[in-house]
C-alpha cells in the first residue's frame, strides 16, 4: 500500500515521532518562502506542512497507516496537494478529511468510495485521456468532455503514463454533494524523443563536414532551438548532454537532462565530384 506522506518528509514508515519532527524541521527550514525564493518552494512548503499535520498527530497517523494513499483517492500526496490549487489551506483540508477520529469523517472519496460515511453512493467518475508527449513534459491545459460537460484541466509537467489525476467536484452529484473526476492519463508516443526516467533522448543529424571538422548545428528542443557545437572527429552515436533540460520530477521539481545523440550523415557517393571521389578512394 502506497504511503506517500512519508516520502514527502523523507522518512520511513517505521520512523519515530522524533525522527518525523526532525525531518519536518529540516525541510521546513530549507523550503520556507522567506528563505527559499524559488517559485516551487511555496508548494513544497505547503506539502511538507500538510504531511506533518497528519504524521505528527497520533490519531490521524493511525488512520493514514491503515488506509494509506487511498485517502487521497489513490494518488500520491504531491498530486493531491497540487490538485487543491494555490489559494487553499491544505492543512485545513487535511483536518477536515481526517477529522477527530472514527474512520473517514471528511468529505472525500476514500476506500469505501463514500462522502460523509460508509454506505454512501460512489459519486466519483473515472475516465481516460491521451495527452501529447510535449504536454506531458511541459504541462499545460487539456480540454476534456465528460457526460456532456466540457472544461479544461491542468496537466502537471512531468506526468507519466498510468498516473491518475483527480479533479474535485466534477463527479456525480447527490443530495447537494459532488464526487470527483478520476482521470487515467496515457502519454502519446513521440517520433523525436525517448523518455528514460526524467531524462530525454533525441537523435540529430550531423553532416559529414561538421563531423570531421567541427561546427555548430541548430537543434529544436522542447524549450527552444539551441545551437550545439560539435567538435572535430564527432563519432556516430556520440552523446551530448544538456544539463537540466529534461523532464521535471513531480515530487522534487528537479529536472533531468536532455541527451542529444549524433547521427553522422554520409553523402551519396553518386553526388560527389569525380575528381574528389578519386582522391577519397586513394586516401581513405
Amino acid at each position: 500500500m502506497s504511503k506517500s506522506l512519508y516520502e514527502t518528509l523523507g522518512v520511513s514508515e517505521s520512523a519515530s515521532a522524533d525522527e518525523i519532527k526532525k525531518a519536518y524541521r529540516k525541510l521546513a527550514r530549507k523550503y520556507h518562502p522567506d528563505i527559499n525564493k524559488d517559485e516551487s518552494a511555496v508548494d513544497k512548503f505547503k506539502e511538507i506542512n500538510g504531511a506533518y499535520e497528519v504524521l505528527s498527530d497520533a490519531e490521524k497517523k493511525s488512520q493514514y497507516d491503515q488506509f494509506g494513499d487511498q485517502m487521497f483517492g489513490g494518488q500520491n500526496f504531491h498530486d493531491f496537494a497540487q490538485g487543491q490549487g494555490s489559494g487553499v489551506d491544505l492543512d485545513e483540508i487535511l483536518r477536515q478529511m481526517f477529522g477527530g477520529g472514527g474512520g473517514f469523517s471528511g468529505g472525500f472519496g476514500g476506500a469505501q468510495g463514500g462522502f460523509g460515511g460508509f454506505g454512501a453512493p460512489d459519486l466519483d467518475i473515472t475516465t481516460r485521456i491521451t495527452v501529447p508527449f510535449i504536454t506531458s513534459i511541459q504541462g499545460g491545459k487539456y480540454s476534456i468532455n465528460v457526460e456532456g460537460k466540457s472544461f479544461d484541466i491542468k496537466i502537471p509537467a512531468g506526468i507519466k503514463s498510468g498516473e491518475t489525476l483527480r479533479v474535485r467536484g466534477k463527479g456525480k452529484t447527490h443530495q447537494g454533494q459532488a464526487g470527483d473526476l478520476l482521470i487515467k492519463v496515457e502519454v502519446a508516443d513521440s517520433p523525436e524523443y525517448d523518455r528514460k526516467g526524467q531524462d530525454l533522448y533525441k537523435t540529430f543529424d550531423v553532416p559529414l563536414k561538421e563531423a570531421l571538422f567541427g561546427g555548430k548545428i541548430a537543434i529544436e528542443t522542447p524549450e527552444k532551438e539551441v545551437s550545439l557545437k560539435v567538435p572535430t572527429n564527432t563519432k556516430n552515436g556520440q552523446k551530448f548532454r544538456l544539463k537540466g533540460k529534461g523532464i521535471p520530477d513531480r515530487k522534487t521539481a528537479m529536472k533531468g537532462d536532455l541527451y542529444l545523440i549524433a547521427n553522422v550523415v554520409l553523402p551519396d557517393i553518386d553526388t560527389i565530384d569525380d575528381e574528389f571521389k578519386k582522391v577519397l578512394e586513394e586516401k581513405l
